[in-house]
C-alpha cells in the first residue's frame, strides 16, 4: 500500500509492508542532465508520471542495446542550461519514434514530443540520482533474442 501526501516539493510516502510501516521523503521536482561531453547541460523541473525500458526495434536500434530506457512526463518543463553544440533530432520516416542527440558526442537527450505535450527524457543522460523504478518492459515482442535470462550472466565491476 502507497499513499502520497504532498508538502510543496516533497513527497512523503507511507509504505506498508508485512506490518513494518516506513516514511521515505523524497525531495523530487528538479533533475538535471547533461550529454557526455558536457557540451550541452539542462534542469527539469517536475515529476515523471512513467518509466518505460522500451524493446522496440527503434529504440534498441538508437541505443545500441537491448532496450531504451525513458522517463514521460506530461507536466515536467526543461530549462537548457548550457548549450555550446546542437541538439539534433532524427525520426525514421512513417513513425512516430524521436531521438535527440548531442552534435558532439551522440549521446541521448531529452526532447519534446506530441506538439510540445510530453516531455521524453532517456533516464542514462540524468546526472541526478533517480529514485523511480521502471513502471514495465515495453514491446516484448520486438525483444532480442540474447535478451534473455541476463541476471544469470556473471558481473564485474570492471573489464574483467
Amino acid at each position: 500500500m502507497v499513499k502520497k501526501f504532498s508538502d510543496q516539493n516533497k513527497v512523503y510516502r507511507k509504505i506498508a509492508y508485512c506490518c513494518l510501516s516506513v516514511t521515505v521523503i523524497e525531495i523530487l521536482m528538479e533533475y538535471f542532465g547533461s550529454c557526455l561531453c558536457k557540451g550541452i547541460k539542462f534542469k527539469i523541473v517536475g515529476g515523471f508520471e512513467s518509466f518505460y525500458l522500451c524493446h522496440c526495434r527503434y529504440c534498441r536500434k538508437d541505443t545500441g542495446s537491448a532496450h531504451a530506457a525513458n522517463l514521460f512526463s506530461t507536466s515536467a518543463k526543461i530549462e537548457w542550461l548550457k548549450s555550446e553544440t546542437e541538439i539534433k533530432t532524427y525520426q525514421p520516416p512513417k513513425s512516430s519514434h524521436v531521438k535527440a542527440f548531442c552534435a558532439n558526442c551522440g549521446s541521448a537527450l531529452p526532447n519534446l514530443q506530441m506538439d510540445n505535450k510530453l516531455l521524453v527524457v532517456p533516464a542514462g543522460c540524468l546526472d541526478t540520482e533517480l529514485l523511480k523504478i521502471p513502471d514495465a518492459h515495453i514491446f516484448i515482442s520486438n525483444k532480442a533474442n540474447w535478451d534473455e535470462s541476463l541476471e544469470k550472466v556473471k558481473k564485474f565491476e570492471r573489464l574483467p
